[in-house]
């Protein structure tokens, strides 16, 4: 099991959430992570999980508000290492009972084509057309929360 939590934005546990998707999400796209960029989320969610172990950082997410219903989530990403164990799952369902928890009741996200069947199979619904983000295919989703 692995261990779920929010970090603060600037902390050292964020900046290492902004090395990882820079690492996972960016830089395969030739894309750099800006000061400008990391100054836009101070006021987003910041999600990370953690080996128990030895607490090296697996897996991270950020949630942004857009309304006082639904937040946007964005750059998940998952080690190389540790993909394919249910973390990118057990993240996402920490990332919907935290959403919550906060009072929202939709998630929302941009997907890349490749990985639309994982958040299909999480109960997330396709709306819309294709269309193409960061020079990638990509579809946008949707979630109520429940409960």
């Amino acid at each position: 099991m692995h261990d779920f939590r929010p970090v603060s934005h600037n902390g050292s546990a964020y900046l290492e959430t902004v090395q990882l998707r820079d690492r996972i999400l960016r830089a395969p796209l030739g894309l750099v992570f800006s000061e400008e960029e990391r100054a836009a989320e101070a006021e987003d969610f910041h999600l990370a999980g953690f080996d128990p172990g030895s607490e090296d950082l697996v897996a991270c997410l950020v949630l942004t508000p857009l309304d006082d219903e639904t937040l946007k989530m964005r750059q998940v990403a998952v080690t190389e290492t540790h993909r394919g164990r249910g973390i990118g799952k057990a993240l996402v369902s920490f990332a919907e009972g935290f959403a919550r928890e906060q009072g929202f009741a939709r998630l929302v996200l941009h997907a890349r084509e490749p990985v639309v069947p994982f958040y299909e199979a999480l109960g997330y619904a396709i709306v819309g057309p294709p269309f193409v983000e960061v020079t990638l295919p990509h579809r946008r989703l949707s979630k109520k929360l429940g409960g």
